[in-house]
C-alpha cells in the first residue's frame, strides 16, 4: 500500500482519516466485539478510496458498521500475529495476495462460505478457501517519451539490470506491489540470479529508489526519471487527477509471459479469531458480489474487477487481453523469498 496521496485525492483521504479515528476509538475498548452487535473491524492495506466506497455501500445495504484501520498490508499481517491473544480485526483486506498467504500458513484465517468463493474464478482465490480474490492489477512500465522512446524500453524484466539504463530507471523496492515481481523472477531464474538482478537494478536506479509507486508515476511524468515499474492503475489515476493535457508519460508492457509481467490479486479473508464471524463473512461476500464488483469497476481505483461479468469503465487494456506471466497464486506464496532477497540486496 502507498501512503502518499495526491491533492486531488485528499478529500477522500480525510474521509479515511475519520474512519481511522472511529476505529481507534473502538479499539481502545478492546476487541471488535466491544463495538456491539452489527459491527466489524476491518484492517485494510488497500487504497483508502477503494475501501471507503465499498464500506459505505456495505453499511447502507446491511446496517452493519465497519470500523476501518489503514496501514501497509505487511505491517498489518505482523500486527495480526502479534494480537493473537487480544484480537481486534475481523476482516483483512489486502492489495496483494502474499500477506493473506502468510496468515493462512499460520492457520489464522477462517474458511470462507462456498458461495463467496464461487463468485470469483477459482484461480484467483486461495486454494485452501481461506480468502477470496477481489480485484486485480498488472505490472507495467511507465515512461516519458521525451527521455526514452518506446523502442528503447526493456522488453524483459531482466533487462532492468542492464547498465545501459543507469540513471534512467526508477522503482519502489519497499512497495508490496514489487514483491510479486521479485518472486516471479526468482521462480523463473533462481534466487542467485534474482539477487544479482536486484543488485543491478539498484545500481541503475541510484537515487531513484522511491518509497512508492505514486512517486514513480509523478517523477516519470514530470521528467525526473525516464521510466519505472508500477502497476497500471497508478497511471490511469494520475490521468484522472491531472487531466490529459498534463500527462507527459505513457505505458508499455513487458513481452507476453515475461516474469516482470505479473498479475497481482487483491484479496480479503476473515480472521479465525473474529467474534463476529457471520458479519465478517457478509462483508467479504459483498466485496465479490455484483454490486461490490461494480463499485470497483466504476470507481477511481482503476483496478480490474474479478467477476467475469463486470468490466472496468476505464480506457485501459481489457482484462481478457492481458498476457501476464502464468505464475499462480500458490507460486507467489507469502512473499518471504522476495523480502529475503530484497534485504540481501540492501533494498529493505
Amino acid at each position: 500500500m502507498t501512503t502518499r496521496r495526491t491533492n486531488a485525492l485528499r478529500g477522500l483521504a480525510l474521509a479515511a482519516v475519520a474512519a481511522l479515528s472511529a476505529a481507534t476509538l473502538t479499539a481502545c475498548g478492546g476487541s471488535s466485539a466491544a463495538a456491539g452487535k452489527g459491527s466489524i473491524t476491518l484492517y485494510s492495506g488497500q487504497h483508502e478510496q477503494t475501501t471507503q466506497n465499498l464500506v459505505t455501500a456495505f453499511e447502507q445495504q446491511t446496517g452493519i458498521k465497519v470500523n476501518v484501520r489503514y496501514d501497509d498490508e505487511d505491517t498489518f499481517a505482523d500486527e495480526i500475529v502479534a494480537e493473537q491473544r487480544h484480537p481486534r480485526a475481523d476482516v483483512f483486506y489486502t492489495e496483494n495476495s502474499p500477506a493473506l498467504d502468510f496468515l493462512q500458513n499460520k492457520g489464522m484465517l477462517s474458511s470462507l462460505d462456498a458461495a463467496t468463493l464461487a463468485a470469483t474464478p477459482s484461480k484467483y482465490n486461495s486454494p485452501q478457501g481461506d480468502w477470496a480474490g477481489i480485484s486485480a492489477r498488472v505490472s507495467v512500465l511507465i515512461y516519458n517519451p521525451s527521455l526514452i522512446s518506446a523502442a528503447q524500453l526493456p522488453t524483459s524484466v531482466l533487462q532492468l539490470a542492464d547498465p545501459k539504463y543507469k540513471g534512467e530507471l526508477a522503482f519502489a523496492a519497499g512497495e508490496t506491489d514489487f514483491q510479486p515481481i521479485v518472486t516471479s523472477v526468482a521462480r523463473t531464474y533462481g534466487q542467485a540470479r534474482a539477487l544479482s538482478w536486484l543488485e543491478g537494478i539498484k545500481a541503475n536506479a541510484g537515487s531513484r529508489v522511491y518509497p512508492d509507486n505514486e512517486t514513480i508515476a509523478d517523477e516519470v511524468n514530470r521528467g525526473g526519471a525516464a521510466f519505472g515499474v508500477v502497476n497500471q492503475y497508478y497511471w490511469y489515476r494520475m490521468q484522472a487527477e491531472l487531466g490529459t493535457g498534463a500527462m507527459h508519460s505513457k505505458l508499455a508492457y513487458f513481452a507476453p509471459a515475461d516474469p516482470g509481467y505479473v498479475l497481482d490479486v487483491s484479496g480479503a479473508g476473515v480472521l479465525k479469531s473474529s467474534k463476529n464471524q457471520a458479519d465478517a463473512q457478509k462483508f467479504v461476500a459483498f466485496l465479490v458480489s455484483k454490486k461490490g464488483q461494480q463499485i470497483i469497476a466504476d470507481g477511481i481505483s482503476y483496478e480490474y474487477p474479478l467477476d467475469d461479468g463486470v468490466t472496468t469503465t476505464a480506457p485501459e487494456t481489457p482484462f481478457a487481453q492481458l498476457q501476464p506471466n502464468p505464475i499462480t497464486i500458490p507460486e507467489l506464496g507469502d512473499g518471504s523469498t522476495a523480502i529475503s532477497l530484497l534485504g540481501k540486496a540492501g533494498l529493505l
